[in-house]
């Protein structure tokens, strides 16, 4: 009797709002070049989560909120692609990084692996905003993988339907994928 192994979760979260984002397209891509076995799913509802408020916790936590920690629950690891705003990281993953930290100790997040990829129009690619998010997520106590992916010069390397055209990129994000599921 042949036995299937479970499926890896792994939830994609854009770190951008914007439809057309450079990081969306590259969590599409980890989507399409997921190994056998690995499932990615994309949070498409960051836009949704209201700011972090301490008086909204327990049972005023926001529907939202509880959303996006169920999918961390279900999730076995976290994948986040994020740009780079005046060298840091927009403040709506932040804001998603706080929420999904509570309570602290125990959170869904603590202990969850958690890789981080950006792109920028930029020759930085985003390192910056990758510090800071691999920063918060440890302090979330997240198990943060130090590799990443960088996209520099992001103009360039997607098409104008917004696909990636540069197939080491395209290697890079495989690879960290399947590292996600080690």
């Amino acid at each position: 009797m042949a036995t299937t192994s479970p499926t890896f979760r792994i939830l994609a979260i854009p770190g951008s709002l914007r439809r057309g984002s450079h990081n969306r397209a590259m969590l599409t891509v980890a989507m399409e070049g997921a190994p056998e076995g690995v499932e990615v799913e994309l949070y498409d509802d960051l836009g949704s989560i209201p700011p972090f408020n301490e008086d909204d916790e327990g049972d005023r936590t926001p529907e939202a909120v509880l959303d996006l920690r169920a999918r961390i629950a279900r999730a076995d690891a976290i994948l986040i692609a994020t740009p780079e705003y005046n060298h840091s990281v927009p403040g709506v993953i932040k804001n998603a990084v706080d929420w999904a930290s509570r309570p602290p100790g125990s959170a869904e997040i603590v202990g969850k692996p958690a890789a981080v990829m950006s792109s920028s129009l930029s020759t930085s690619g985003g390192v910056w905003a990758q510090a800071e998010l691999r920063k918060s997520l440890a302090a979330a106590g997240a198990r943060v993988h130090e590799q990443g992916v960088a996209v520099s010069k992001a103009g360039e390397r997607f098409d104008t339907d917004g696909r990636l055209r540069d197939a080491d990129v395209e290697q890079q994000i495989t690879a960290l994928v399947g590292e996600l599921k080690t």
